[in-house]
């Protein structure tokens, strides 16, 4: 979904444990939004927003990028259903120990499919349905999100070159499809945990997630 306009809508001081930042927010405006629900009554909305936690130097070499997608109950809450609050952390690690860097945080709970509705695969997924047939089982594809919008940003901020912290070769493919060059995938594999392991090995078979530990773990 091409978006029509992207502005800057904020730009302040932002000091974390990991480091001093400049948090900026972002407006996306869409053409022509579709639901990832086809049977869905809900209004799709046709703005979407974006935080960009910037440090240091972005544009001497390709900076250390994470595009972290919302997740309000593993970011906030702590949920041990994911490994999502740990990829963030440890994406927020990196850049602090390189000293520059960028995180882009989209509104795309549940992998876009929204917060409501992912409680509610939640409860599929207590019945036994792995992360990607309980979206399928609600009328959802097993990602909506597109990564349009990050590569905008990055384009706005006159960033083309990048060192991608992910697992998703999804990611990489948005961005260099968007004119946005990855010249090194870092990966986001954490620590396994057991609350979690069949989530993380259900994206690595199932959705082509990068993996090395459950690779290895296959070949031996």
């Amino acid at each position: 979904m091409p978006f029509e306009s992207i502005k800057k809508v904020a730009d302040a001081d932002f000091p974390t444990r990991w480091g001093h930042f400049r948090i900026l927010g972002y407006e996306g405006l869409l053409l022509g939004a579709k639901p990832c629900c086809d049977h869905s009554n809900v209004p799709v909305n046709e703005k979407e927003e974006m935080v960009a936690l910037i440090m240091g130097d972005i544009y001497s070499a390709p900076p250390v990028v994470r595009i972290h997608s919302q997740c309000l109950t593993g970011d906030v809450f702590g949920s041990l259903r994911c490994d999502c609050r740990l990829q963030l952390e440890l994406a927020l690690k990196a850049i602090g120990d390189a000293g520059a860097g960028i995180l882009l945080y989209e509104e795309k709970e549940g992998r876009g499919i929204g917060l409501m509705a992912k409680l509610r695969a939640y409860e599929l997924q207590d019945q036994g349905l792995d992360t990607v047939q309980a979206n399928l089982a609600l009328g959802f594809r097993a990602d909506c999100r597109e990564f349009e919008l990050p590569a905008e940003v990055l384009k706005d901020l006159g960033v083309h070159a990048v060192r991608l912290i992910t697992n998703n070769p999804e990611k990489v493919e948005a961005l260099e499809l968007a004119g946005i060059r990855v010249v090194e995938r870092i990966s986001a594999e954490v620590e396994p945990l057991e609350s979690f392991e069949r989530y993380i090995q259900t994206k690595h078979e199932k959705m082509g997630h990068i993996l090395d530990s459950l690779t290895e773990r296959t070949v031996s």
